[in-house]
């Protein structure tokens, strides 16, 4: 009985510094989540020039100490701000496309919907968007981290419009209607965040709705 009560004093200690590294480990995970979402803040209000490390300190309500113990520069803080929204955006978009089933037009249909719902399409993360979008043909850090993700999302579109081709017997060339169906949804992102007056997301849904009925009439009534 003994040996098992020593066993268990002198893991006891141990299980405390384990509980207490998974604590830190959370705790830090949390500030880093506040100080990302108050960048997205000041993008949306400040813009990318004006997107300061005090600014963002006193939008997550903590001290600019701490802001540079996770983020040495704020360059770092906008890569792993950039970092995130597009990890979100891929959860997103990948969870409708898996939430569609097998079939290709169900499956495009739930893209095109995926990127006007509210949690990802709302005019503070569209601010953000295209306060990086300003940024990316300077900064090839940007770049990088973009084009490896767009490229996938895009042969996903490819992979649909050959596929929706090939059963519906269209005339079209699969990259050029993916670049088409791109370049619309992107469109009507910036007009909402430009706040155009007849444009919301309900209506710019719509509009892509027609593009689909019309780019596939034998899918989409």
């Amino acid at each position: 009985m003994k040996t098992v009560e020593s066993r268990d004093n002198a893991s006891e200690p141990a299980r405390k510094a384990d509980a207490e590294k998974r604590g830190r480990k959370a705790s830090k995970e949390v500030r880093q989540l506040q100080l990302i979402e108050a960048t997205i803040d000041s993008l949306a209000k400040r813009g990318y020039a004006e997107t300061t490390m005090a600014d963002v300190a006193d939008g997550a309500g903590l001290s600019r100490g701490i802001v540079n113990f996770h983020f040495e520069s704020k360059e770092k803080l906008l890569v792993a701000t950039l970092q995130y929204m597009y990890d979100e955006y891929s959860a997103h978009w990948r969870a409708a496309l898996q939430k569609a089933g097998d079939d290709p037009a169900r499956q495009l249909q739930a893209l095109v919907w995926a990127d006007f719902d509210r949690s990802i399409c709302n005019k503070r993360k569209l601010a953000a968007w295209c306060a990086f979008w300003g940024e990316a043909k300077s900064r090839p850090t940007y770049q990088a981290l973009s084009s490896s993700r767009d490229a996938y999302y895009q042969q996903v579109f490819v992979d649909l419009c050959a596929t929706l081709k090939q059963s519906g017997g269209y005339a079209y060339e699969p990259q050029v209607m993916a670049l088409a169906l791109s370049a619309m949804l992107e469109g009507l992102w910036l007009r909402l965040m430009m706040g155009t007056e007849d444009t919301t997301r309900e209506t710019a849904l719509q509009a892509a709705n027609a593009f689909l009925a019309a780019a596939f009439p034998k899918h989409y009534g």
